[in-house]
């Protein structure tokens, strides 16, 4: 009599929010998620996931001159993880308005999340305000980045204040190639180690993403001073590697 296959242990896809913990995080499947959610509630004429995005905000942080080697490995780590609450709560800022109410719930239901998930990923205490300052440079590079290269996707041509974009190119990749390198982002920076079920979706070099060192770098002082008026072409600069 021939033994029945053993059936692998089904993903704990993210679902309802409430009484999330850290217990409850499955990164594997948090990373097809995101991997399979298109950035801009999907306006856009080529598919570029959240999964990719966190990618290279990620890469690009790592790539920062100024930092200590646990300092970067931390916030290259949360800017990977930063958009995690979208596969629990969507894009909400993609959909349009929404009513106080609305809102009101998902900032609540979306710093549980952000705490359950960077407790899973082993990050505890909370960033500098410099520290903070980093994060939203880079992610605002990355917004430049991504006008740049994904022309009219969810945005328009004059949308928000011109800034420097990263030097790398983004090239979208399709939603399992963009899961696979948001595993080995995570497993490289860190976080716990992948399971049997995962091991083998954490495969793959990340490098094939893009030039991983044609990023730019930022000096460990640097501010943003673009809400009093100052321009972002002449101050916080980055210089090239």
């Amino acid at each position: 009599m021939s033994t029945p296959a053993t059936r692998p242990p089904q993903p704990a896809w993210p679902g309802d929010p409430a009484g999330l913990t850290a217990a409850g995080i499955d990164f594997e499947a948090l990373a097809h998620v995101l991997a399979n959610t298109c950035r801009w509630g999907g306006r856009t004429r080529r598919f570029y996931s959240v999964a990719q995005r966190g990618v290279v905000a990620s890469e690009a942080i790592e790539a920062l001159d100024g930092l200590g080697p646990e300092e970067r490995r931390t916030l290259a780590l949360r800017a990977l993880l930063a958009d995690a609450r979208i596969a629990w709560l969507g894009d909400v800022e993609a959909g349009g308005s929404t009513s106080a109410r609305a809102a009101e719930r998902h900032r609540r239901d979306g710093a549980a999340i952000d705490r359950a998930v960077l407790e899973a990923a082993g990050l505890d205490g909370v960033p500098t305000p410099e520290q903070n300052d980093l994060l939203r440079f880079v992610a605002r590079m990355t917004d430049a980045a991504e006008r740049r290269d994904l022309d009219g996707a969810g945005f328009g041509r004059d949308a928000g204040v011109a800034f420097p974009p990263l030097k790398r190119r983004i090239r979208p990749a399709e939603p399992g190639k963009a899961a696979r390198l948001w595993l080995a982002r995570l497993h490289a920076l860190g976080a716990p180690p992948p399971t049997e079920k995962a091991s083998g979706s954490a495969a793959g070099n990340p490098t094939d993403h893009e030039e991983i060192n044609d990023v730019a770098h930022l000096a460990r002082t640097q501010r943003e001073e673009t809400q009093h008026g100052s321009d972002p072409e002449s101050q916080d600069r980055p210089r090239a590697a």
